[in-house]
């Protein structure tokens, strides 16, 4: 029975998020997105910005993860992330304001273009995140 659930443990720098058996996980990769289901091999992967989906016994909690790193060791996945936040909790006013003030923002170096466009895939999937919690 053990080796059907995984162990997921998310993790910010203030705090644990969330620590909960789980039949699958899904993070959102910095080159797409990784599903993870008891028995998978052992990996640290980069996360990007976007939907991490925990699922168990039916129900799908959905969280916006704001970079960072997974691991996964035997059924224990752990996810090291800048912020976790419950997609029913974002706000999409607030996102939608950060992109408009992320597309306005001067660019004159590598450096701000680099500032910006991370501003920009920030908002863009906190936005893409609240649209499906309000589906």
């Amino acid at each position: 029975m053990a080796d059907r659930f995984l162990s997921c443990i998310v993790v910010t720098p203030e705090a644990t998020v969330r620590e909960t058996p789980a039949q699958f996980v899904v993070l959102p990769l910095y080159d797409g997105e990784i599903g993870i289901a008891p028995g998978h091999s052992a990996m640290i992967g980069r996360l990007g910005y976007g939907e991490m989906r925990i699922s168990q016994g039916g129900r799908t909690d959905r969280y916006y993860v704001d970079g960072g790193f997974v691991q996964v060791s035997g059924n224990i996945v752990s996810v090291l992330t800048n912020r976790a936040v419950p997609a029913t909790q974002l706000n999409a006013q607030a996102a939608a304001d950060q992109l408009e003030a992320a597309r306005r923002r001067p660019a004159h170096s590598p450096e701000l273009l680099a500032i910006r466009e991370r501003q920009q895939l920030q908002a863009r999937a906190q936005l893409r995140v609240a649209a499906k919690a309000r589906s």
